[in-house]
């Protein structure tokens, strides 16, 4: 893989881990000003995956993505499991169980 391609995925990732720990400490926190912090947390996880994702888009159809192989887990099963909005509360795994 291209580290230019590589470098997005690990950006992805590290927003999954960001909203993960946003959910966790918020539902840990004893004040607002932690509810602050973790909305601010989540709220900059999905601005930063949504650019990202926008520039793994741009990689597929300029042919800079490899070819992923074809399984169920694809982009209808993401949204099927977020409700079709989006965000998720779940980690993402890309292992089939």
């Amino acid at each position: 893989m291209k580290t230019c391609n590589e470098m997005l995925g690990r950006t992805i990732q590290l927003t999954e881990m960001m909203v993960e720990l946003a959910d966790l400490g918020d539902g840990a926190r004893k004040d607002v000003g932690c509810g602050v912090l973790y909305g601010l947390l989540r709220d900059s996880a999905y601005k930063i995956r949504k650019v990202a994702e926008q520039e793994r888009e741009d990689h597929i159809r300029r042919g800079l993505w490899p070819e992923e192989k074809k399984s169920g887990k694809g982009r209808a099963a993401i949204r099927k499991q977020d409700g079709g909005c989006g965000c998720r509360t779940e980690s993402w795994t890309d292992t089939d169980e």
